[in-house]
Order: structure tokens, then sequence, then C-alpha cells
């Protein structure tokens, strides 16, 4: 890991953008850490729109999590951003595009297309940074996963044993392969669900909800479109953390 910049936010956050290999990324850490008293990790996922676009929402919620203690990290998805394209990747947008602005359903074919090399792929990066993050004398555990693609959640919660909660944001198409992997999902979750999202199906969201093997999980869900969730979801979201990782 190597840091390339360094900013110290007007309440004490400091921020640092770094890459790994090829793959950018950025770290924000409250005051209060050190290594004396090293910061419980909160890993934010984001959509595959790159890190400038998503930087405003992802600043916005790593301060809010570094006022309740928490140092938090996100990294560039494959694809995105300044990193190189995939043509396969480019095509599955372009054809899910076609199918939604015509009306015809979202096939199968589709969908894993478009998300599951991008799981193969984002999912070890996140488990490379994570290493390089853990050996942060700032940084401790435990560890929590949240937002994003929530297919990549679900399979870094299956394979890191290293992260002990998740809150997952119910948004995306998710493949049917993921489905069965979400059984195996065995963490606490926090799954936010807006009722009204125009680019998801809302049964399938549910079904996945009950797919998962988690003994403790909940399910928020709110009325409004994708972009519509309300301060209180946020807020339970981050007290949900507070019980998991402190």
């Amino acid at each position: 890991m190597h840091f390339t910049s360094e900013q110290r936010l007007d309440d004490g956050v400091l921020e640092r953008e770094f890459t790994l290999g090829e793959i950018p990324g950025i770290l924000w850490t409250p005051a209060s850490a050190s290594a004396s008293t090293p910061a419980p990790l909160i890993l934010l996922g984001h959509p595959p729109l790159g890190l400038r676009k998503m930087y405003p929402r992802l600043v916005a919620r790593a301060r809010h999590s570094a006022a309740e203690g928490f140092a938090t990290a996100t990294i560039e998805l494959p694809g995105s951003g300044d990193r190189p394209r995939w043509p396969a990747a480019e095509q599955a947008r372009a054809d899910l595009r076609r199918a939604m602005e015509t009306g015809e359903p979202v096939s199968d074919e589709i969908v894993d297309a478009l998300v599951l090399p991008l799981v193969d792929k984002a999912v070890p990066e996140w488990q490379a940074a994570l290493d390089a993050l853990l050996s942060l004398p700032q940084i401790g555990g435990p560890v929590g996963y949240s937002g994003g693609v929530i297919s990549i959640g679900i399979r870094l919660a299956v394979v890191e044993p290293r992260i002990s909660a998740a809150v997952l944001f119910a948004g995306s198409f998710v493949p049917r392969a993921l489905f069965e992997e979400a059984r195996q999902v065995t963490i606490p979750l926090h799954v936010l669900l807006q009722w009204d999202d125009e680019g998801n199906d809302r049964q399938a969201a549910l079904d996945l909800f009950d797919a998962f093997g988690s003994k403790e999980k909940s399910l928020h869900a709110n009325m409004g479109g994708h972009t519509g969730v309300p301060q209180f979801a946020g807020d339970a979201a981050a007290q949900f953390f507070t019980r998991h990782l402190k």
C-alpha cells in the first residue's frame, strides 16, 4: 500500500488516498485512532461508477462513521474510474440498458455477464486491501462491510472470515448463483430496501433476504426511489455497526 495524498478534514478526520498495485483507494481515520487505540474498520462498497463520481457520498458516509469511532476505506472497482475497461462488461451494460429501455425482461444471461465477472475480480481485491489496511497501526478489527454492489457483499461475507457484520443495500441485480451463496452467509446482516426503487426487482430483493442463512438479520424497507434512503435509515445502520463491531 502506497499513500499518495493526505488531508485533514474540518472535523478532524484524516483522509488518505492510496494505491494498492493498480488499485486506487481512500482511507479515512477518526482523530481518535492511534496505535494504542486502533479504530475498527468498515469497508465502504459503492456502485461501479468511479470513485471521483461517488466521492461526495463516500466521504459523507466516512465522516458519519468516524463520528462513531470507525475507520473506513474504499477501493476503485474493476473496470471503473481510470482502471481499464472490460469490453464484455461494457457489452453487458449496453444489453441491460436496451432491455430496460424497451421494457423487456432482463435475462439471467445479461445479469450473469454483468455481475459475476465483477464479483470474481473485486472480492480478491477487497481481501488484498483488507490485508494492507489491517497492517496499519491505527486500524484494528473487527471489520464490517457496508453498501455497494450487493453481490460483492454476499461473496465477501461467505469467503472472508475477518468480516463480522454487514449492511447491504438491496438495489442491484443478483445472479441466481449468488442466491445459493447467500444461504451460506452467517454473519449479522442489516439490509436496506427502497420500496419504490424503479431499477430493483422488489420481490427478488425479498427472496434474497429470505435466502440469507444468518440467524440475526433485519430488513429495513422505506418508501422512495433508489437514491431516497432516509437519514434515519443510515443512523440505524450506524447503530447496527456499533453493536457488532465495538
